[in-house]
């Protein structure tokens, strides 16, 4: 008889409390069931630990688990001890940012100069195919205003660090991948304001020049602040190089819980609509950016890099500016959404692409 083990009882845990939660859902006990749909998560994340081939999904039920905390219980997100939780938001984007410059080096600039054909049309795609995406999608959305630009801001965001690991796993140009990430960022300072006073000033008023210098303190200046240590303490700080991806981890998950709970009326309003919508514009995102680099002949390793890099946004960015604009609850619900959303289709796209060596196609 086979041993059972924590993974697997884990997994049956989970199924018997997603099997309650339902149960409880259906017989009107919609608060009882809470405690059941978190547990459920939680379990089940726990299990998928057990399995190799879904240990990379664990991070995203994490987040389905903190999620439905947030919407079961949003008083213990919104403010503890007169401290609004909002304000929160932005120090764990510049902690964020930071790690991402420790994890970069002048080199990874490089690429700039020995392949400028994937960069120029990386850079290019990421600022129009999801910008115009998300003016699209708004325009049809009929959603309030404030929740519809902040569709526009998820797409005039430049990508984030999920893209790279999403890219080792995919198999693609990681080192591309990098160099993407890094100039989109250093170009979202000036290039997102404008898109934005462009594309969203039909739904609410767009001080470009404040969202910009918003912007340089949010991720430009931590993100030098991070390549001048890495520069510094290069080879010294293993331990932090550890560190960090853990702390970003956490970071976006406690930034999407604050913001799912903020908006937490909104959201059971019109949350099937936007997770609609949100989906479409990350999977047309994948599909578009994987169309314009195959256009343009770039290979099937660079395709997928700026696939990926076009279809993942920071999300955290978005919410950052969406908290400086006083918004958190609804221009930045796109946002929160947005996360968990292509965190999903970001690890099933790698781990299709990661079963099919670029090489032989």
């Amino acid at each position: 008889m086979k041993k059972l083990t924590i993974h697997s009882l884990s997994g049956i845990g989970a199924l018997c409390c997603c099997l309650a939660a339902i149960f409880l859902s259906f017989a009107g006990n919609h608060a009882v069931a809470g405690p059941f749909v978190i547990a459920f998560f939680l379990l089940l994340a726990l299990a998928f630990q057990g399995y190799e081939h879904l240990k990379g999904y664990s991070f995203t039920i994490l987040i389905f688990a903190a999620v439905s905390t947030s919407l079961y219980y949003p008083q213990y997100f919104l403010e503890w001890g007169g401290f609004k939780l909002s304000g929160l938001i932005i120090p764990l984007l510049q902690v964020i940012m930071f790690g991402m410059g420790t994890a970069m080096s002048l080199n990874d600039f490089a690429a700039v100069v020995k392949t400028p054909k994937g960069v120029v049309i990386g850079i290019l795609a990421q600022f129009t195919i999801m910008p115009l995406l998300g003016m699209t999608l708004a325009s049809v959305s009929g959603l309030p205003p404030e929740i519809a630009a902040g569709i526009i801001l998820v797409g005039c965001s430049p990508s984030g660090v999920a893209s790279n690991v999403m890219s080792y796993l995919a198999k693609a140009n990681l080192a591309l991948s990098i160099t993407l990430t890094s100039c989109t960022t250093l170009l979202a300072p000036f290039v997102t304001p404008m898109l934005m006073k462009y594309l969203a000033g039909a739904y609410i008023e767009i001080d470009a020049t404040k969202m910009m210098f918003d912007i340089i303190k949010m991720i430009i200046l931590p993100v030098l602040g991070g390549l001048v240590f890495n520069k510094i303490l290069s080879g010294k700080t293993a331990w932090l190089d550890k560190l960090m991806p853990q702390v970003s981890m956490l970071g976006i998950a406690l930034i999407i819980v604050v913001i799912t709970a903020a908006g937490r009326d909104s959201l059971l309003s019109i949350g099937p609509l936007l997770i609609l919508l949100t989906l479409i514009h990350n999977i047309f995102g994948y599909v578009l950016g994987y169309g314009a680099a195959k256009l343009f002949k770039m290979n099937e390793s660079d395709a997928r890099t700026v696939a990926i890099e076009v279809g993942l946004q920071n999300a955290g960015l978005a919410s950052g500016i969406a908290k400086t604009m006083g918004k958190i609850a609804t221009i930045g619900l796109a946002a929160g959404v947005f996360g968990p959303v292509m965190n999903i289709t970001g690890s099933m796209l790698a781990s299709y692409w990661h079963k099919r060596s670029p090489d032989k196609l």
